[in-house]
C-alpha cells in the first residue's frame, strides 16, 4: 500500500518480509506482492485478480448450504434505522428473516443490503452484507451465527455475555503505586 508516496521502496519491504520467510514470487517464492495505492486506487484491480487466481489455484470453496456463519466487519447505530452491522458471510447462506446472533446481541435479519445498495433475499459465502434488525450494534470481529429461533438466539447471546464477564473477572487487576 502507499506506493504513490514519495520515497516508497517496495524492495525494502520485500527484504524485511523475507527475513520472516515471506518470499515474493519474483524472487522465486510463493507469495504474491501487488503494489497498490489506497489514495488513488491504482493496483486494486490487480490485487482482486491476484486474490481470485490464488483462490482458484488453492481450490478454496465455501459451502453455501446450511445456516450462515460470518464475522462482523463494522457496525454502528444510525438515526431512524437503528443498529446496522456489516457482516462478511463465511459459510452457509443468510436469508432475509433469519434469526441471528452477532457477538452479544441478537435479532432478526429484517433487511440485507449488498455493497451496491441493492436489497437481497439471501447472501452466500464471501458476501459482505449490511444487516438491519439486531437489538444492538455488535463489535467488529464478533462472530455471527444463525439460530433456530429467537429463544435460542437470546440464550446464545446471554451465554456469550456471561463468558465475557467471567474472563474479565478472572483477569488480574493492576495496582498502581
Amino acid at each position: 500500500n502507499k506506493m504513490d508516496k514519495e520515497g516508497a521502496n517496495p524492495d525494502r519491504i520485500k527484504t524485511a518480509l523475507s527475513e520472516y520467510g515471506i518470499i515474493p514470487e519474483d524472487w522465486g517464492g510463493e507469495t504474491q506482492f501487488v503494489h497498490i495505492s489506497a489514495l488513488t486506487g491504482d493496483g486494486v484491480d490487480e490485487l482482486l485478480e491476484g486474490i481470485a487466481l490464488q483462490a482458484e489455484i488453492m481450490e478454496l470453496r465455501a459451502d453455501p448450504k446450511g445456516p450462515a456463519q460470518g464475522v462482523v466487519i463494522e457496525s454502528r447505530i444510525e438515526p431512524g434505522r437503528g443498529p446496522v452491522a456489516t457482516i462478511l458471510i463465511q459459510t452457509g447462506t443468510l436469508n432475509k428473516g433469519d434469526t441471528i446472533v452477532a457477538g452479544e446481541t441478537f435479532g432478526r435479519a429484517r433487511s440485507l443490503v449488498d455493497s451496491t445498495g441493492k436489497q437481497l433475499k439471501e447472501a452466500g459465502p464471501s458476501t459482505p452484507v449490511q444487516i438491519l434488525g439486531l437489538a444492538d450494534a455488535p463489535s467488529p470481529g464478533d462472530l455471527m451465527d444463525v439460530a433456530k429461533n429467537e429463544r435460542e438466539a437470546k440464550k446464545v447471546a446471554e451465554n456469550r455475555v456471561e463468558e465475557l464477564s467471567l474472563i474479565h473477572i478472572s483477569e488480574p487487576t493492576r495496582r498502581t503505586p
